[in-house]
């Protein structure tokens, strides 16, 4: 199905006679044009909850849950009815100059941003998954004003608030794209900070994630209190736990 050929209407309507279908191939058809769709308008649904009677709509988003080290971050982001910020999407679709960008204009527009951030130590206890929502739930909670809705990267939170898992929902929606940029710029800012103090792990570059150089710095110099000792190559070793503060 080509979907250039089809105006938006018909898309919508197509979806619509997909939505209950069972089929695998017409799941995968509901998708394709779903993220077609979301791409061309990131703001559908948005406009979808609005209509439905949901004025404050949050998009949740997290990031850090393959690094080496440090904690998983998540952001919360309340933002204007039909509001437009050109380019704004995946996090890791954009530059850091381009998320630097973004993240200022997302602080001063928002009408709320909350950030939550779960520590290495927590990570190690509960696992990742389970830190994540944590992290989410705490970004929620964390907002200045309570949602009517909150949309998210297709995680499913269990907290007194009506919750939208999206598949690729970081593509789809301009509210979990702006999260996505607050809790990515978030945790940059606290990987350089830590490669301040820790310049031959090279964290500004890799940000904790387990890049050659990190595993080599590790192999060479030992772990910190920071690194995750639940992750491979970490867990599979006897690394000693150096401290220079």
């Amino acid at each position: 199905m080509i979907f250039d050929e089809y105006t938006d209407i018909e898309l919508e309507n197509k979806l619509l006679e997909l939505e209950s279908s069972t089929s695998k191939d017409d799941k995968k058809l509901y998708k394709d044009i779903d993220l077609y769709l979301c791409k061309k308008d990131n703001r559908r649904y948005e406009k979808k909850y609005c209509n439905l009677g949901y004025d404050l709509i949050a998009g949740v988003d997290e990031v850090g849950r393959g690094p080496l080290v440090g904690p998983v971050v998540a952001a919360a982001v309340i933002l204007p009815k039909d509001y437009i910020l050109e380019g704004l999407t995946d996090s890791k679709k954009l530059s850091e100059k381009k998320r630097e960008y973004f993240y200022d204009i997302i602080m001063k527009d928002a009408i709320s941003v909350g950030v939550g951030v779960v520590d290495n130590n927590t990570i190690d206890e509960i696992n990742i998954y389970e830190a994540t929502k944590i992290a989410m739930i705490e970004a929620i909670n964390n907002l200045s004003i309570k949602p009517d809705i909150v949309l998210t990267d297709a995680m499913k939170l269990d907290i007194d608030n009506t919750i939208v898992p999206i598949i690729k929902g970081d593509l789809k929606s301009i509210t979990i794209s702006a999260a996505s940029v607050i809790a990515k710029v978030t945790r940059d800012r606290m990987m350089d900070e830590l490669d301040k103090k820790y310049p031959f792990y090279n964290f500004k570059k890799n940000k904790g994630y387990p890049t050659k150089d990190h595993v080599k710095a590790i192999t060479e110099h030992g772990i910190l209190k920071e690194h995750r000792k639940s992750y491979a190559p970490i867990k599979n070793n006897n690394y000693s736990i150096i401290n220079l503060q």
